[in-house]
């Protein structure tokens, strides 16, 4: 079995449970992903098998696409709803075009701090870590590419937004920001990767169903990795 499988992560899954339960079902000796999604998050997940296993470092350079909601007013530790909540402040009446121009800036080329609960290592030690830990984390800076930023929907204190960019962005920073940057502050409260290169979810494969088919099965719905 080699080649790229394009699966929907169901939420509440780390990315490596994913690999961990497919590898189980199907004996894969060698099996690993391109692009890490968080437990909360959905959408494309791309499962590398066999050979593909080397095409990993490529993989993870290519622009993604999500679908993602902002939840404006609160504000939490991990800048997602799965942190602790340590800020709550009332939202202003907001029109679309206020939000869209309060998304201007995170368009293009921008410089993102990277998130205190992170994977990013600081002298050896984990962002997050530190930060679970009660530690300091130091202050880091990356440069991300934001190609898309769309308004999509409004709903009370709940913004729905489409977002094409760059390897290395955290959409949960951005939903923070512009919180921020709206003067109410806000986390990211739910998120759906829609892309990942070339590959779309509408051709991902749900991880239950695949979890029912045995390996011969599975080898027609393999991509061939460049």
């Amino acid at each position: 079995m080699d080649g790229l499988l394009v699966v929907d992560k169901p939420a509440g899954l780390t990315s490596h449970d994913v690999v961990d339960r497919l590898r189980r079902r199907w004996r894969v000796a060698r099996m690993g992903h391109g692009g890490t999604l968080d437990p909360m998050a959905t959408g494309v997940l791309l499962i590398l098998l066999g050979r593909a296993t080397k095409s990993a470092e490529t993989l993870l350079g290519l622009d993604k696409s999500y679908e993602a909601t902002v939840t404006l007013g609160v504000t939490t530790e991990t800048q997602d709803a799965e942190g602790r909540v340590v800020e709550r402040r009332p939202v202003p009446p907001l029109s679309r075009e206020q939000v869209d121009a309060a998304c201007a800036p995170f368009r293009g080329e921008i410089e993102q701090r990277v998130p205190p609960y992170s994977a990013v290592r600081f002298g050896g030690r984990r962002g997050y870590e530190l930060a679970r830990a009660g530690e300091a984390v130091p202050e880091k800076r990356r440069r991300v590419r934001i190609a898309a930023l769309e308004v999509r929907e409004m709903a009370g204190d709940r913004v729905a937004l489409f977002i094409t960019c760059s390897k290395g962005t955290y959409v949960r920073t951005l939903a923070h920001d512009l919180g921020q940057a709206l003067g109410c502050g806000g986390m990211l409260s739910a998120l759906r990767r829609t892309r990942v290169g070339p590959w779309s979810v509408t051709e991902a494969q749900p991880l239950d169903a695949l979890e029912t088919l045995p390996p011969s099965a599975v080898l027609p719905l393999l991509h061939p990795v460049p």
